[in-house]
């Protein structure tokens, strides 16, 4: 296997970015034969396919591992010539964008600001995704992501860990909704057949608590709502009962929106950032600027 230079692994994540060889020729300035042969040679170089020639192309297994080397070379030869002089270091257009991996909910309440006031100092761009906390790490795993608000402890391979703390979310209800639905307050009879909410079908925690109220597996009818702010809404609108961050569940409680149908129902999800162990400034800077946001805003 032959060393890969930086061209090459830095058209590779172009046309991994973009989605067609065309679209990497055009981000990038060159032609796209220009491209495809940058791909053909790391492919030699590799001793195997790196791509399938899908619409939008896909990495194969052995891709992933690559596309991780390929953001880790990119970001690091950027920073480096930042130091050197040669790229403005607080120019945004000249820095590479910094993937990160970030549950809904935190993003909606905490996550954000942070990320704002980097942008906005330091000149930092990101590629938010938006997963849930349980999956999450699965784009560090396939290199798509940098680091990750993860409810995940042990850590990916090459990737370091840390404590953020606890989100809370509370289990509350539009009071109409709880007299026709929950009038005894949580029964396990009422819960098996009351509607609930949840964010979409890798959202558990709804089914976490049921399992722990009942210690069996509960059915009830479920409405998939697959935005935080729209979530809260239905629940606020009588859709469903549903567990809310605490932020905003007090928030509806307060006016009235909602109600707790018995005290002390809620569920903690302990968070955490996971990030590559790579030393690079950028990441250190994202990393302090998370764990001080999670601090005041977490338990």
């Amino acid at each position: 296997m032959m060393p890969f230079q930086l061209d090459q692994l830095a058209t590779f994540l172009a046309v991994l970015e973009e989605g067609t060889f065309d679209a990497a020729a055009r981000r990038l300035q060159v032609t796209p034969s220009a491209v495809s042969q940058r791909i053909k040679a790391l492919e030699i170089g590799a001793g195997r396919v790196l791509l399938q020639r899908t619409k939008p192309v896909q990495p194969t297994e052995s891709g992933r591992i690559l596309a991780r080397l390929a953001r880790q070379t990119t970001l690091l030869a950027e920073e480096a010539a930042a130091e050197l002089g040669e790229t403005a270091g607080a120019d945004s257009a000249s820095t590479s964008e910094i993937p990160i991996v970030i549950n809904a909910d935190s993003l909606a309440t905490w996550a954000l600001p942070p990320l704002a006031g980097l942008a906005t100092e330091h000149g930092l761009r990101f590629d938010i995704h938006r997963e849930d906390e349980q999956h999450s790490v699965e784009l560090l795993r396939a290199g798509s992501a940098m680091a990750a608000v993860t409810a995940v402890a042990e850590p990916v391979q090459g990737c370091s860990v840390r404590r953020l703390g606890r989100m809370r979310y509370l289990l509350v209800a539009a009071p109409a909704y709880a007299e026709r639905w929950l009038p005894d307050g949580l029964t396990v009879e009422h819960l098996a057949r009351a509607p609930v909410l949840a964010f979409d079908h890798k959202d558990d925690l709804q089914d976490r608590y049921l399992r722990r109220r009942s210690r069996r597996r509960l059915r009830p009818p479920r409405h998939c709502v697959p935005s935080s702010a729209e979530f809260a809404r239905a629940v606020a609108l009588g859709m469903g009962w549903g567990l809310l961050p605490e932020h905003d569940a007090r928030a509806l409680l307060a006016a009235g929106s909602v109600i707790t149908p018995e005290p002390g129902a809620y569920v903690d999800v302990v968070l955490f950032w996971q990030r590559w162990r790579l030393p690079s400034p950028a990441l250190d800077r994202v990393s302090e600027a998370i764990v001080e946001a999670a601090s005041v805003a977490l338990r």
